[in-house]
Parts: structure tokens; C-alpha cells; sequence
């Protein structure tokens, strides 16, 4: 299964760390594009010129530790349709241009169903996306998970799982794992 994730779901560290460790693990292909990495970096900017930062190096470690996830984003294909957000088109072009199946984002609202079935996509919410990880391989997402609490506390970000990932908006993978 190839996933494009989109940067509202790599902006977020936690998030972004549980997805890349279960791509890492081989549960699915992330990509991405160019673009949604400058978005990701754009969004961090306005906290501060210091998350700018920030976020350029943490972008430089993503593409060091995945660097096949990186698809163009031509804007051919889907320049013609008619999407809520049009500044949102370049993450459907990533997705035609990696051959996902997917597009993980937490703004469903921007990729209506019938737009993305006529494309032979799905747009999915990073929740349900790994609970079907989690069906899949319990295992793979409870160690994605554990580890990345782990990384939040020694940063200073203790708190227990499911805290973690309720603050993560993943409500039901915090059931599901039992925390």
C-alpha cells in the first residue's frame, strides 16, 4: 500500500514519528512531494523563525531516513478539477505521481470522496489509517507508538500513551491499544 501524507500529518512530530517508524517497518510506502514538505515548513514558520528552523532540520532527517518517499507533484492531472481548496491539488499530483492508494491527511473536508474515487483514490484520517495498521500488525504500531512517547519524554513531553495520542487527535488507536 503506498499513503501520501499530506503536511498537516508530518507537521505534528508525534504524528509524524509513528507514521515514518511503521513505514520504516514496511506496513505501507509514505510519500510525499516537495511541496508538501515546504507547506509543513511554511506552517511551522508562523509559530516563530525559530520552529523554521526547526523544521528544516527535522525535514532534512526525514528525507535521510526515507529518502524514496519524494514524488513530483506536476500538477497535470488533477489542474482541471474541482477541489475545495485548490492550494490542496499538489497533494492529489503527489499521490498520482507515487501510485498511492491513499492520501493520509486530517482534512478530510479538502479531498471530497467522489473527487478522489474518480482518481482512484481515498482520502483517510491518520486515526483510521492506523487502526488498519493496527489490524494488520498490533505489534508494529504499539512499538510505533511506545517509541514514540518514549521520544516525547526524554524531550521533556512525558505523559502516559493514551494522552499522547488523544493529543494527536487518534482517539480510537488510543482505545484500540488500550491506553
Amino acid at each position: 500500500m503506498r499513503a501520501v501524507l499530506d503536511a498537516n500529518v508530518l507537521f505534528p512530530t508525534i504524528l509524524r514519528e509513528i507514521l515514518t517508524d511503521l513505514a520504516q517497518a514496511g506496513l505501507y510506502h509514505a510519500l510525499w512531494s516537495e511541496r508538501i514538505l515546504a507547506e509543513w515548513r511554511h506552517a511551522a514558520a508562523r509559530l516563530g523563525p525559530d520552529q523554521d528552523e526547526v523544521a528544516g532540520a527535522e525535514i532534512a532527517l526525514l528525507r535521510l531516513r526515507l529518502p524514496e518517499a519524494v514524488q513530483p507533484d506536476d500538477g497535470v492531472a488533477a489542474i482541471d478539477l474541482d477541489f475545495p481548496d485548490p492550494a490542496d491539488r499538489h497533494v492529489v499530483e503527489a499521490a498520482l505521481a507515487g501510485g498511492a492508494d491513499l492520501v493520509v491527511t486530517a482534512n478530510l473536508r479538502d479531498f471530497p470522496q467522489p473527487l478522489m474515487t474518480g482518481l482512484g483514490l481515498r482520502a483517510i484520517h491518520p486515526d483510521a489509517f492506523l487502526l488498519g495498521l493496527h489490524d494488520a500488525d498490533p505489534g508494529a504500531v504499539r512499538r510505533a507508538v511506545t517509541a514514540a512517547r518514549d521520544k516525547a519524554a526524554a524531550l521533556g513531553g512525558a505523559m502516559s500513551l493514551g494522552e499522547m495520542l488523544r493529543r494527536c487527535r487518534l482517539p480510537r488507536l488510543a482505545k484500540r491499544v488500550g491506553a
